[in-house]
């Protein structure tokens, strides 16, 4: 009792009544979560009982769920002709207390990107995402918008970057969804992109590093440097070295590289052990399509690691990922080789 008391939670007999300055809300999905009104401040545990909940059913017959402009979920009783912020189904919660999965158990080969964000509220959290028109990025831009994200796609077209807003609105039409322009083949481009999203004066909680090339032909940057190497590398470094302040400022905030396994399948040190500079922008004439991609993804992981090192301890943590094998997007689209590949595996691998 000393302990609540000291929390002030000891105003209350009931376990399940809400201490003063306490209020009970709930997220698109239904999930239960406790805003601590004198601290401001939310968390998914009851303040007393340390349960977790979630609204069970559907709304009564006449209500509707919205959001407001701060994100904040509220119902329209149209029958009666009122709002309140209160779901109606609150009297209708059950305890959400499974026995805790293991990571295999809770992620596997089935799991969609919808299914692991289910019950997470990201209202009020910024994300850029490079490459988010399609394939992969598109399918995280879109699941997280739907989770209350603010998201930004950073695309080298933006006609496909805004097709791809239309998308994503036409699922549901208060996503806070942009396209910004950003071509990673061009550093003044990647230093545009950064200048215009400080302009905005938002936060950076999630920068995801996804835009790449494969299996493209040889072809020199307008910065002279091989193309594969900047696009799935150089550029992606640029860019987090133009918004390391807003992150450090915006923390707990993540970087996530996409990379690949195929890292495993290259070197880009000489036979003395030293790294070979020569070996990520190579010539024409000692250029191989898919050595370069490997490379570009060795690149990946050592920036990320290094990364994390140098930040994690300013609150900015930085992954890299392997997405997973064959998963048939738009990367393979250089080289009709590629495309058949992908295509008979097509029926074996995932689906975006």
């Amino acid at each position: 009792m000393a302990a609540l008391k000291y929390a002030g939670l000891e105003d209350t007999d009931s376990e399940e009544e809400l201490p003063p300055g306490w209020e009970e809300r709930t997220t698109k999905d239904g999930w239960v979560y406790y805003a601590n009104h004198l601290e401001e401040k939310t968390q998914w545990e009851h303040p007393k009982s340390g349960k977790r909940k979630r609204v069970a059913g559907d709304l009564p017959y006449g209500w509707e769920q919205e959001t407001d402009e701060n994100g904040q979920v509220y119902f329209v009783d149209h029958i009666n002709k009122r709002t309140t912020y209160l779901d109606p189904r609150l009297a209708f919660t059950v305890e959400d207390n499974p026995v805790k999965p293991t990571t295999r158990q809770k992620y596997d080969g089935n799991s969609t990107a919808m299914e692991i964000l289910q019950g997470r509220d990201l209202s009020g959290k910024v994300v850029i995402i490079t490459g988010g028109n399609s394939g992969i990025g598109f399918e995280t831009a879109k699941s997280l918008a739907l989770h209350g994200a603010c998201v930004i796609l950073a695309c080298r077209s933006l006609a496909r970057g805004n097709d791809a807003v239309q998308r994503i609105l036409g699922e549901w039409h208060k996503a806070k969804v942009e396209a910004m322009t950003l071509d990673l083949a061009s550093l003044q481009s990647v230093q545009h992109f950064a200048e215009a999203f400080k302009s905005k004066n938002l936060p950076l909680h999630i920068l995801i590093c996804n835009a790449a090339v494969f299996g493209v032909p040889w072809s020199l940057t307008e910065d002279g440097l091989e193309s594969t190497f900047q696009v799935n590398h150089l550029g992606h470094f640029y860019l987090v070295q133009l918004l390391e302040d807003v992150l450090c400022q915006s923390s707990p905030a993540r970087v996530v590289v996409v990379s690949s396994e195929s890292h495993r399948f290259t070197e880009i040190n000489d036979s003395s052990g030293k790294l070979d500079f020569s070996l990520l922008s190579p010539s024409k004439k000692e250029y191989w399509a898919m050595l370069a991609y490997n490379r570009s993804k060795l690149c990946n992981i050592l920036f990320s690691n290094e990364l994390n090192r140098r930040l994690s301890p300013h609150g900015v943590t930085s992954n890299a990922v392997h997405p997973g094998n064959m998963i048939y997007s738009s990367l393979h689209r250089n080289w009709w080789v590629y495309t058949l590949l992908f295509t008979l595996a097509r029926p074996f691998t995932k689906s975006m």
